[in-house]
């Protein structure tokens, strides 16, 4: 499976960079929220990708990345150089930050831990993996908007280019309707 990231350790870098410019202190819960969702819709934005090299598991509270975990257990690491973040993800954690951002760690963890993955993660107890499948099934299902998770083309700003004319233009990818397979109608 492709990765757009070479390394959570860059998503981590890049949402902390962004809390830092907009004069926001990310709390550690508040960070694994957001890595969590960033994988979540990054898979349903661009099926069959991952955003990063990441597993979810479940704390007492919700879904952490345990290597993340670790690293920053004592605060940020040093010495480590983040790797550049290609220019669509880039675009994609800026929607990620918009629409997710401006909650609290604790709106995050109450919205995301109803979630169906997490749900029945937690209910088999604390360091449970959520399975990647489970995440892209719910989040690409209807149940997903029942339970407070946005549909993806509410989370994604569309891109702004400028046309032939100059006029500006919101431009998103083409995502065409699935089928339902045989059985399903």
């Amino acid at each position: 499976m492709a990765f757009a990231v070479k390394s959570s350790l860059d998503v981590v870098f890049w949402f902390n960079d962004r809390a830092l410019n907009d004069r926001e202190y990310l709390q550690p819960q508040k960070l694994h929220r957001l890595l969590y969702l960033a994988q979540a819709y990054f898979s349903i934005a661009y099926p069959g990708r991952k955003l990063m090299p990441a597993v979810f598991v479940t704390d007492e509270f919700g879904p952490v990345e345990p290597t993340i975990f670790h690293v920053f257990a004592y605060g940020p690491p040093h010495m480590v150089e983040p790797n550049r973040i290609p220019e669509p993800v880039d675009h994609f954690l800026d929607s990620i930050w918009r629409r997710f951002g401006a909650s609290s760690a604790d709106q995050l963890t109450q919205r995301v831990v109803q979630h169906i993955p997490v749900a029945e993660a937690m209910r088999k107890g604390v360091g449970e993996e959520i399975p990647f499948a489970e995440m892209l099934k719910f989040y690409s299902s209807e149940a997903a908007a029942r339970r407070g998770a946005p549909p993806v083309d509410q989370v994604l700003r569309p891109r702004v280019m400028r046309s032939q004319g100059g006029k500006p233009v919101n431009v998103t990818a083409w995502r065409p309707k699935t089928m339902p397979s045989k059985g399903e109608e």
